[in-house]
């Protein structure tokens, strides 16, 4: 019998450190994902904006961050993920910093939509897609979860404090202070993060060690990303994934994240607590996602998303009842819910571009996010006018809630690569 070393036993395979520094990075961004919800009334106040105006400013944001990232993807593949990220981090704390002197809704549109919309877009789950597919060939649906969650660890963190200083300190020191944290990060980034396996030695966790490296792309990256796009569009499991993940973005981007704490305080509870119980969404977020990551090794991902989306509509329909003055035990029930499924769709959407796509699949899942992005723009806007209109969001809950329902047949009718 062979004895092994307490070393070789203890050894750490390095794409477990990259995965880190990439969920270190994720972290630091996803303040800015925080923040519109908590300062659509305080901006309303000072300034007299509309909710639509807001929103609209809201939604620039969301569908640059989605189209942004194809392009991104096709950018990590040729400068290499250290670089797009630690610009896209500096792009995000200009324009989070900036919006201290605005006193225009095109101020708003241009930092909150443009800087933001690109800085956050150029780093958002295409980064954890190429990175886990490079990286990782065993464990690569949990790792992919595990960076999804990242996200919903950022907004756990940072969403109950940004409520405090948007009502205490004020909205300028919330917006510094998401500045501030995506400054702090790119050195990091930039001194820890690797591109590749071959750039330290090594092979991606789990692959065969005596297979090729993967070629680098040399040519144009907008090109690229057009041409695989070009590509993708003539299949028809390209047109219900990106469907089914308009639909999830509406529902959770532009609806919930971004319309929750107003609905709620036109029910009478205080934004601080609202504000909490999104917050308390990250938390089971975390735990969701991560399962789904795991499950996405296991289960048809088509079926995992079916589920994910029937459950999510259910859910959304019922909630214009459970609003109220204070969180009521059937709220917090729906929180608890609702959180397991807000971005558990991640990772089973990933693995279905993946098998379909293969080595395109980070730059097609680029623009079914993107999808992911529009459909959450439309709801963001959608969601305010019919707010200002209406004097109530219920329209906007049952709405989303029948689009989910649409979302899981879609999912059903996916079919794998070979029969497309």
């Amino acid at each position: 019998m062979t004895l092994t070393s307490p070393a070789r036993r203890l050894r750490v395979h390095r794409a477990w450190f990259v995965a880190a520094v990439a969920f270190v990075a994720i972290l630091g961004a996803a303040g800015f994902r925080a923040t519109p919800g908590v300062l659509i009334n305080p901006l309303q106040e000072e300034f007299g904006w509309s909710k639509g105006a807001i929103s609209l400013a809201v939604s620039v944001n969301l569908v640059l961050y989605g189209l942004t990232a194809p392009f991104a993807a096709a950018l990590m593949d040729r400068f290499g993920m250290r670089r797009v990220v630690a610009l896209a981090l500096l792009l995000v704390a200009v324009g989070s910093g900036l919006t201290v002197w605005m006193t225009a809704t095109w101020h708003l549109l241009l930092l909150w939509g443009v800087f933001v919309g690109l800085g956050t877009g150029s780093m958002a789950l295409v980064f954890a897609a190429t990175l886990a597919g490079r990286w990782f060939v065993r464990h690569r649906g949990l790792v992919t979860g595990v960076l999804t969650a990242a996200g919903a660890t950022g907004q756990l963190i940072f969403l109950p404090v940004l409520a405090q200083l948007a009502h205490g300190p004020g909205w300028r020191v919330a917006s510094l202070a998401v500045a501030g944290s995506a400054l702090a990060v790119v050195p990091f980034v930039w001194w820890l993060l690797r591109d590749r396996p071959e750039d330290v030695g090594t092979t991606a966790l789990g692959a065969d060690p005596d297979a090729p490296p993967t070629p680098v792309p040399t040519g144009n990256a907008a090109v690229r990303a057009l041409t695989v796009l070009r590509s993708a569009a003539r299949t028809r499991p390209f047109w219900y994934l990106a469907g089914g993940f308009a639909i999830c973005g509406a529902s959770t981007n532009g609806l919930v994240s971004t319309h929750f704490i107003p609905a709620a305080h036109d029910h009478g509870m205080a934004e601080p607590m609202a504000a909490g119980l999104l917050a308390v969404i990250g938390i089971f977020d975390i735990v969701g996602t991560v399962m789904s990551g795991w499950l996405s090794d296991r289960v048809d991902p088509r079926l995992l998303l079916g589920a994910y989306y029937a459950l999510r509509g259910l859910s959304l329909m019922v909630l214009p009842g459970l609003f109220a003055a204070t969180p009521e035990p059937s709220m917090l029930v729906f929180i608890v819910f609702y959180g397991l499924d807000w971005v558990a769709t991640v990772p089973p959407t990933m693995a279905l571009c993946r098998r379909i796509y293969g080595a395109d699949g980070a730059v097609v899942f680029g623009w079914v996010f993107g999808s992911h992005q529009v459909g959450a723009a439309l709801a963001a806007v959608g969601a305010g006018l019919a707010r200002d209109q209406l004097g109530a969001y219920d329209l906007a809950w049952y709405g989303a809630g029948a689009l989910c329902l649409a979302a899981a047949g879609m999912s059903l009718a996916i079919r794998h690569a070979g029969n497309r």
